[in-house]
């Protein structure tokens, strides 16, 4: 705690003894249990995705500043970087899966347009808890006997579970093969604008850097996730704008440095167009809320807070 703000604590994957594949299953129980001091109900941004479903109880679980509650059928998927919190999961009972960035490749178009928390009917939640049952005797197995180990196998376990618990839209069940165009360009997109939104703010940029046009990349943007490659770039610079408001007590002229807007004006103007609001009152509202601020720390901790 620091000026009486929450902190955001900054969760490395850590694995398990035993367990060097990029996957592990535990449960809520089991994660409870690692952390008697609740530190899951307080904001933390791991660098590793958490697959949960709930296979019984209530609760509630936040996620870049939208809450969700939580019953028994909810799945929810935390990717890399989001900042959430259990804020409350002491009578939810379900398992929780932990992976790499890179263990599951071909779901990009998933991964983006997919929800945070998404609801399975009975038929289908015993499906997706068979699967991820599965997952876990077979991540167990190869680490009590390693001889049995295959990291092939995870995957496509990993992938079955992924397959049978995301939502029934198009774009989330199929996954995308590197050998799709559109699929490579955004792939290349994406990462590229998660490295330099910071510096870059014009889709031009990207298509210099990648040896791409402008309409390639618009075009490769909105087959993945519905929405052009400028509104991609400016969403994903919005978001970081407000996690700086909402977790940390930098000034707006800070935050719009961090972002590389080097006029804090045109920082406000750019916030204003996205949120109706400039973003002193956003972070006021935000702080309103009771949900708090933070100031960033950068601790890493195990794979068990998740």
């Amino acid at each position: 705690m620091e000026n009486g703000h929450a902190t955001v604590r900054q969760v490395r994957y850590l694995p398990a003894i035993g367990s060097p594949h990029g996957v592990e299953v535990i449960d809520l129980a089991a994660l409870r249990a690692m952390d008697p001091h609740r530190r899951r109900a307080h904001p933390q941004r791991p660098d590793f995705h958490v697959l949960a479903l709930i296979r019984s109880g209530t609760g509630s679980h936040e996620a870049d500043f939208h809450h969700y509650p939580l019953t028994e059928g909810s799945a929810v998927w935390i990717r890399p970087g989001t900042v959430h919190r259990w804020s409350d999961i002491d009578a939810c009972d379900g398992p929780l899966v932990l992976f790499r960035p890179g263990f599951l490749p071909g779901f990009t178009a998933a991964e983006t347009t997919a929800p945070a928390c998404w609801h399975l009917d009975r038929p289908r939640l015993d499906l997706a808890l068979l699967a991820a049952d599965h997952l876990r005797r077979e991540h167990d197995t190869a680490a009590r006997t390693p001889q049995l180990a295959n990291a092939a196998l995870l995957t496509h376990l990993l992938a079955a579970l992924m397959l049978r618990a995301l939502p029934h839209t198009p774009e989330a069940t199929r996954p995308t093969h590197s050998g799709g165009p559109d699929t490579t360009v955004f792939r290349a997109y994406r990462s590229a604008v998660e490295e330099h939104f910071a510096d870059w703010h014009h889709v031009a940029d990207y298509a210099h850097a990648l040896g791409y046009d402008v309409r390639t990349l618009t075009r490769a943007t909105r087959a993945a996730t519905g929405t052009g490659a400028k509104s991609f770039l400016d969403q994903r610079i919005l978001l970081e704008a407000k996690r700086l408001l909402a977790h940390t007590d930098l000034p707006i002229a800070g935050c719009a440095r961090r972002l590389g807007f080097r006029d804090p004006g045109n920082f406000t103007t750019f916030f204003r167009r996205q949120t109706a609001t400039p973003p002193a009152a956003w972070r006021s509202a935000y702080a309103g809320t009771g949900v708090g601020t933070g100031v960033s720390t950068g601790v890493g901790v195990g794979v068990s807070q998740a």
